[in-house]
């Protein structure tokens, strides 16, 4: 069994111990990493368990929906909304829970469209607060990002939830983490104002089985570097530290916070084990994942064409999601290894 599959099957026992059955999820980002990986657990959590629930994934593109989905759908367990999160979504059947994964995730992106990459955030949030609003839902995940702590205090041991930094508003590259800190934020007032049970899920980088071989991130550079015994380039100095969390222990987190989350709270989704910086996990990768045959060079540029966010010192604290019960159990190395055999017996 390939290692993606096997996480499905995990996180889909996951779901039938939560009690999801008989429930219709909306979810939008449905083609993504996150929102892919939660559409398909749902769907065999029906195949494995019987948990009868209906998934409406919010997509642009409906073909590229069915090649990613169909095959883990049986009978009409899943349906697609054609539409953009930009505009009101005009949904007419029931919704019990609604995952909005939807998002812009390519830096370069938001390095050269800053306006679409702001207002696709906010707006589209807006969209499915909405939504979630009118259906009157049991529950509601707003995926959120690292990136929205800022530059945090680097004196702090472990970064927690309200600890959160200075963000430069005169780069356009702020337009990510911004949007994400005002999103949070309008998950506060629609709690507050309207008694939505909408909480935050702010993600460290997710990765694992289960992502794109075409994924341009700097996790999935490194992965194919080792495959492909070529040495590791770096266009910064790596001293950033990175946080991490794998696909499927995301995936449990968000289907926990969708039932025990606190309406209006944020979480941080990060396997504190995994805190690392860059150049160090390029030089793990190297040593441990390619066996000391490739090197870490680097080719730092004069201007940062690439769309880096600024060098961050921070080390993420889960503990608050860890008092709901969550745990995480792949750890970066093991990660890196179930994503490279993850692709490697695609192609068998």
């Amino acid at each position: 069994m390939r290692p993606f599959e096997a996480d499905l099957d995990r996180v889909a026992a996951r779901i039938s111990a939560l009690g999801f059955s008989d429930q219709q999820f909306f979810i939008t980002g449905a083609t993504g990493l996150v929102g892919s990986m939660l559409v398909k657990a749902l769907l065999t959590a029906n195949r494995l368990y019987g948990c009868g629930n209906t998934v409406t994934a919010l997509v642009r593109d409906p073909e590229k929906a069915r090649r990613m989905l169909s095959a883990y759908a049986g009978g009409d367990d899943l349906r697609f909304f054609v539409g953009d999160v930009t505009s009101p979504v005009a949904f007419e059947g029931e919704v019990d829970y609604v995952i909005h994964a939807a998002s812009e995730t390519k830096s370069v992106n938001m390095v050269n469209y800053p306006v679409e990459t702001l207002w696709t955030s906010v707006c589209g949030s807006r969209n499915l607060l909405e939504l979630a609003r009118e259906k009157n839902v049991s529950g509601m995940v707003y995926l959120s990002s690292m990136e929205a702590f800022g530059r945090t205090d680097p004196a702090l041991e472990r970064v927690a939830e309200k600890d959160i930094g200075y963000i430069d508003l005169t780069s356009v590259r702020s337009c990510y983490p911004e949007s994400k800190r005002l999103v949070e934020n309008l998950c506060v007032c629609y709690a507050k104002e309207y008694g939505l049970p909408v909480v935050s899920a702010r993600l460290a980088q997710t990765f694992g089985a289960g992502v794109s071989k075409t994924e341009t991130r700097v996790f999935a550079q490194f992965a194919r570097s080792a495959i492909e015994k070529k040495d590791i380039v770096l266009h910064t100095k790596g001293m950033s530290v990175g946080n991490y969390v794998y696909t499927a222990d995301a995936a449990e987190a968000i289907f926990l916070l969708l039932k025990q989350g606190a309406p209006g709270e944020t979480y941080t989704v990060a396997n504190e084990a995994t805190s690392i910086r860059i150049r160090d996990m390029a030089q793990m990768v190297a040593d441990r994942l390619a066996n000391g045959e490739i090197r870490v060079v680097f080719d730092i540029p004069e201007q940062n064409t690439f769309g880096y966010a600024p060098d961050v010192e921070m080390r993420l604290s889960s503990k608050k999601l860890q008092a709901l019960g969550w745990t995480p159990q792949v750890d970066l190395e093991e990660a890196y290894r179930r994503l490279i055999a993850d692709w490697e017996e695609a192609e068998e």
